[in-house]
């Protein structure tokens, strides 16, 4: 793979890992139209790991206090104080909700990736889920409560969420998108399901960077393309998540449900003719 290409690649990720338009089905895409027809285990894996970092380093302030939260809440169980607690401090209460909310995309990634990544091929699948995740972001908007945040996030919610995120193991699904969808069809504030979104994404990004590993073996990795695309990856997904919040704050999700749809339905058409 040439620099030129890892860059390319590295910036999809980026961008497509956090902006609601499935990050799946743009790399498909991206590695159709550039003539690269495998990355490589290991590349995928530091991507992965670019858009890992740059969500920590976004949201570094609120990780760290549901660590400490979390942390906390243990020595509350001990002495008897845990739910209480819980409910006086908001980052205990998100630190465990995450946890719950990891669970559903944990159990399909490990019992279903390696059938989804063998059934779901070619242009066409992809194609089509992008064109639901469109309706999805343009439903959910208009079933949109908006009133639930941190404060009154409850096990329900948070569960909905994160079988949202595990639908999105589907290529073409958008797993911020899927999610966001969810968490406003729940009745989630437009701002808080967008950041819960991209809280939820840590452990499920890495998670899925873990599962990978174990079939890294020695790969024959070009350093510098690595380095190129992985420095891209973790700015461009820095960049996305601050659009992404920006859009959320002071406009519709509407341009990304209509960029779906004209994406999905140029693709789909493309791979049908040829």
């Amino acid at each position: 793979m040439e620099i030129l290409q890892a860059i390319i690649i590295g910036l999809v990720q980026g961008l497509t890992e956090f902006l609601p338009v499935s990050s799946s089905a743009h790399l498909i895409f991206a590695q159709q139209a550039l003539g690269v027809s495998d990355v490589g285990l290991a590349f995928d894996v530091l991507l992965h790991v670019g858009t890992l970092v740059a969500v920590i380093i976004y949201f570094f302030h609120d990780i760290v206090e549901m660590i400490k939260g979390f942390i906390l809440s243990l020595i509350d169980l001990k002495n008897g104080r845990f739910i209480p607690e819980l409910k006086k401090n908001p980052y205990k209460k998100l630190a465990w909700l995450t946890i719950l909310a990891t669970i559903p995309v944990g159990i399909v990634g490990i019992l279903f990736n390696d059938i989804i990544e063998e059934i779901f091929t070619g242009l066409t699948i992809p194609a089509l889920l992008l064109l639901i995740t469109g309706c999805l972001l343009y439903a959910s908007q208009r079933m949109n409560s908006g009133k639930i945040d941190v404060t009154n996030l409850t096990i329900k919610e948070a569960l909905f969420m994160g079988c949202g995120q595990a639908l999105a193991v589907l290529p073409g699904l958008s797993r911020s998108g899927t999610t966001i969808a969810a968490g406003l069809f729940a009745g989630l504030d437009k701002e808080f399901a967008a950041k819960f979104s991209f809280i939820l994404s840590i452990p499920a990004i890495l998670g899925a960077a873990l599962v990978k590993l174990k079939d890294l073996g020695g790969a024959n990795i070009e350093l510098s393309a690595c380095i190129a695309g992985f420095i891209v990856a973790v700015i461009s997904g820095y960049f996305a998540i601050s659009f992404l919040l920006k859009i959320v704050r002071e406009r519709s999700l509407d341009i990304f449900a209509y960029y779906c749809w004209i994406v999905g339905i140029i693709v789909l058409v493309g791979s049908l003719i040829i």
